[in-house]
C-alpha cells in the first residue's frame, strides 16, 4: 500500500511540474514586457500567441475568451411634449458634432443594430449639408424657418431651425496652431485605431497651409511632446514623427491634456485659430480619468481661446460617452472615424467648418404661441438643454459653428385645435395665464458671440401658423425628417407614431438630390440594412 500511495503522489508531482512547465512556455507567459511596453499578466487570457508549430493544434485556441464589450453611453431620455402654457420657452445649445451617425454605420455596416442610446438624433440630422442661404451683411450664419406636416404623425406638424454657417476662403482664414493630441496606449493597437489615426491625420495634414504649425503629444502610461510646434512648410518632418508611433501602456489621459493644452498656450497666435485635436478611444484610465474631473479640466482651459476637437476611433472599448461630455465642455466637436473615407469627409473636405469657429456660444430660445401651439418637443439635443435663464447669460457655454458648417433642429408641433389630450399639471391657485392673440406659432431668438468675443449678439426671427405646408415641402425639409424618421425607428422611441421603413426610404429617395459626394446614398443602404435586421 506504501509503494502504491507514493508512486501516487510522484505522479501527480510530475503532472504538475508538466502542467507548470507548459502554462510557461505556451499559453501563460511569466510577467513579461513587450517593445512597446506593455506588461502583460500571465493569467491574463486576453494575451494569446498566435503562432502555431506546423502540423499541430494549438491549445490556446479552446482556452481563448471572446473580447468584452464595454463600449459606453449615455442614457438619453427623450424630450417629452410640454405645454406652452406652462413651458413657454424651449433654450438649448447648437451641436455641429456629427460622431453619431459615423458610429451607427459603423454598427450596421457589422450587420448589428446600434444600442438605442448611441443614437443621437441631432448628429443624424447634422451629419448631411444643407442647401440654406449664405448669409448676408455681418452676421456670420443665415437663419431659415420651414413649417410642414409630421410625416410619422399627420395630426402633428414640423418646425425647421436650419442656420447657414459662412463660407470663407482658405486663404482668409488665419494661421493655425494645432496640437495632435494622440492616444497611443495599448488599447490603440487595433488596425481601426492607431493605424486608422496615422492615415487620418495625413489627410489632414494635406490641407494644411505653410503658414500652419503643429505640434505632436502623446500619451500612453505618460504624455510626451514627440513633436515640438513645426511649420507646415516641413511636412516630410511632421508625417515622419506619425510614422514612428506604436501603441503600448496604459492610458494616462488627463495628463496628456494639460500638456497639450500648456503647449498650445506656449504656441498661441493671436486672432489666429488655436486648438487640440484629441485622438483616442476614450479608453482613459491611468490618473484623471473620470467623466467629471475631466469634464472639470476642460472647462478650466477654455477661457484660454483655445478650442478643442476630438476624433474618435475603434470598437469594442469605444468611449463615446466620455468623448462628447469632453467636447460639449471645451468649445469644441467631436466626430467618429469609422474608416479612411469619414477622414476624408472630416479632415479633408469639412476640414475649415471642423477645425476654424466663426460663432461660438450659439443658443437658441424659442417662445410658443399657446392660442396656436397646444403642446411642442424638440426632437434630439436632449443633452444640450438649457435653463431658460441661460440664454441671457454670456458666461453661460454653448456650441460653436464652424465655417460653412450647416446647423438644423427641428420641432414636433401638437396644433392648438387638436384634442388629443397630454400630460399636465394642476391649475396654479395664485397665477392666471393671459394668451395674446397672434398668427405666429413660435418666435425664434438666437444668441451668439464672435471667435475671439465675450459679448454674445441677438437675432430673432418668427414664423406664421398659415405658414406650415401641407405639400411642395423643401428638399432640406424631406431629407432631415426622413433622417429623423430613421432614428426615431433605431432608437425605438416611444414618439415613432407610424414611423416604418418604406416611408424613410420613399422620403430620402425623394429628396436625395444631386449628391455629389454620395453620403445620401450611403444613408439610403444604411436604411435597407436596418430594416432587413429589425425584422
Amino acid at each position: 500500500m506504501k509503494t502504491i500511495r507514493i508512486i501516487s503522489i510522484l505522479t501527480i508531482v510530475l503532472l504538475l511540474m508538466n502542467c507548470n512547465s507548459y502554462n510557461k512556455s505556451n499559453n501563460y507567459p511569466e510577467n513579461q514586457m513587450d517593445e512597446s511596453g506593455v506588461v502583460y499578466d500571465k493569467m491574463d487570457n486576453s494575451y494569446q500567441e498566435s503562432k502555431k508549430i506546423e502540423g499541430e493544434i494549438s491549445h490556446s485556441d479552446s482556452l481563448v475568451k471572446p473580447e468584452m464589450n464595454t463600449e459606453e453611453y449615455d442614457r438619453i431620455y427623450e424630450n417629452p411634449f410640454v405645454s406652452p402654457l406652462t413651458n413657454p420657452l424651449s433654450t438649448f445649445s447648437i451641436d455641429v458634432d456629427r460622431a453619431s451617425y459615423a458610429n451607427v454605420r459603423r454598427f450596421l455596416n457589422n450587420n448589428e443594430l446600434p444600442n438605442p442610446d448611441a443614437v443621437r438624433i441631432e448628429e443624424m440630422i447634422n451629419y448631411f449639408d444643407y442647401s440654406y442661404p449664405q448669409p448676408i451683411g455681418e452676421e456670420p450664419f443665415s437663419v431659415s424657418l420651414e413649417a410642414g406636416v409630421c410625416p410619422w404623425n399627420t395630426e402633428h406638424n414640423l418646425v425647421s431651425i436650419g442656420l447657414k454657417g459662412k463660407d470663407i476662403e482658405v486663404g482668409d482664414i488665419p494661421a493655425s496652431n494645432l496640437v495632435f493630441l494622440l492616444d497611443v496606449s495599448g488599447s490603440m493597437d487595433e488596425p481601426n485605431k492607431l493605424p486608422l489615426l496615422k492615415q487620418s491625420f495625413k489627410v489632414l495634414m494635406e490641407k494644411l497651409r505653410p503658414k500652419d504649425r503643429v505640434a505632436i503629444v502623446v500619451y500612453a502610461g505618460a504624455a510626451g511632446v514627440v513633436l515640438p510646434s513645426t511649420s507646415c512648410d516641413n511636412k516630410e518632418k511632421i508625417i515622419a514623427a506619425f510614422e514612428k508611433l506604436q501603441a503600448g501602456g496604459s492610458t494616462a489621459g488627463g495628463e496628456g491634456i494639460d500638456l497639450a493644452y500648456k503647449i498650445a498656450k506656449e504656441n498661441f497666435i493671436d486672432k489666429g485659430n488655436n486648438r487640440v485635436i484629441l485622438a483616442t478611444d476614450g479608453d482613459f484610465n491611468v490618473g484623471q480619468s473620470s467623466d467629471a474631473s475631466l469634464v472639470r479640466q476642460i472647462e478650466s482651459k477654455r477661457d484660454d481661446g483655445i478650442f478643442l476637437t476630438i476624433l474618435g476611433f475603434g470598437m469594442g472599448n469605444y468611449k463615446d460617452s466620455k468623448m462628447e461630455k469632453l467636447s460639449n465642455a471645451g468649445n469644441g466637436n467631436y466626430a467618429y472615424i469609422d474608416n479612411i473615407l469619414e477622414a476624408k469627409k472630416t479632415l479633408g473636405k469639412e476640414i475649415w467648418g471642423t477645425l476654424f469657429t466663426i460663432a461660438k456660444d450659439v443658443k437658441i430660445q424659442v417662445e410658443f404661441n399657446p392660442s396656436q401651439v397646444k403642446a411642442y418637443r424638440l426632437v434630439g439635443y436632449e443633452n444640450r438643454m438649457l435653463a431658460a435663464e441661460d440664454f441671457n447669460d454670456d458666461k453661460k457655454d454653448a456650441g460653436d459653428i464652424g465655417a460653412g458648417h450647416t446647423v438644423t433642429a427641428i420641432y414636433e408641433i401638437i396644433p392648438a385645435s387638436s384634442s388629443e389630450t397630454i400630460k399636465g399639471v394642476d391649475a396654479l391657485e395664485y397665477q392666471n395665464s393671459n394668451v395674446v392673440s397672434s398668427d405666429n406659432l413660435m418666435t425664434l431668438k438666437l444668441r451668439y458671440k464672435e471667435p475671439d468675443g465675450t459679448v454674445s449678439k441677438l437675432i430673432t426671427s418668427r414664423i406664421k401658423e398659415s405658414e406650415i405646408k401641407k405639400n411642395e415641402l423643401s428638399e432640406n425639409f424631406n431629407f432631415a425628417t426622413s433622417v429623423i424618421e430613421f432614428g426615431l425607428l433605431l432608437r425605438k422611441s416611444e414618439y415613432k407614431a407610424s414611423s416604418n421603413y418604406k416611408q424613410v426610404l420613399q422620403r430620402a429617395k425623394k429628396a436625395k438630390g444631386a449628391d455629389e459626394d454620395g453620403f445620401r446614398a450611403e444613408f439610403i443602404k444604411l436604411v435597407e440594412i436596418a430594416e432587413v435586421l429589425s425584422k
